[in-house]
């Protein structure tokens, strides 16, 4: 996938500036997707030149005009051929996973330190992504929501990053617990 998918993907809710997709992958594409600012004013201006999105000036008072932008129907025709074409499978590149497995022949203090810094981080991003499926779907219910909800797509995607938020924050709580018993055990503690 290149950015440029995840991009018009963002936009599809509507239109929006430069900052507030900053704020979109902030808050609802980070769980697949993670892009810095520079990155993102980078992919519109290109997207924007290959005809994929259109842009507008809004004038504001008191404040710099922005642009603000949305897909055209080359943009949705993108998506459709990106969406039919095979995914590649996920591919995991984590530091802190290296670091656990050459954990045995190392002081594992250091590292069940970053295995709670990792999962306090994972599980303050869960709440926010359990947040934002609460004011995605307003006053239905899950069930309800899948299956009238006016786009699914995002909450979807969304439950995606809960469950993988989840995951990390479990193996990372386990991980720390079993390398501190252990060390418990060799006469060594770790705090």
């Amino acid at each position: 996938m290149a950015l440029r998918h995840a991009v018009l993907a963002a936009l599809l809710d509507g239109e929006y500036s430069g900052y507030q997709l900053t704020k979109i992958f902030d808050m609802g594409v980070s769980n697949f997707w993670y892009a810095a600012p520079q990155q993102l004013y980078s992919e519109l201006t290109r997207l924007e030149g290959d005809g994929l999105i259109s842009g507008r000036e809004v004038v504001q008072r008191g404040r710099p005009n922005k642009r603000v932008f949305t897909v055209t129907e080359a943009g949705l025709g993108e998506l459709a051929a990106f969406t039919a074409a095979p995914g590649r499978p996920l591919l995991i590149r984590d530091d802190l996973a290296v670091k656990v497995h050459a954990v045995d022949l190392l002081d594992p203090a250091p590292v069940v330190a970053q295995l709670r810094e990792r999962a306090a981080e994972a599980a303050a991003k869960l709440a926010i992504f359990e947040k934002t499926l609460l004011r995605m779907r307003g006053d239905l219910d899950e069930q309800a929501f899948l299956r009238q909800g006016e786009r699914v797509g995002p909450y979807l995607s969304c439950l995606a990053g809960c469950r993988l938020e989840r995951e990390m924050r479990d193996w990372c709580l386990s991980t720390a617990r079993t390398l501190s018993e252990r060390a418990h055990h060799a006469g060594r503690e770790i705090r």
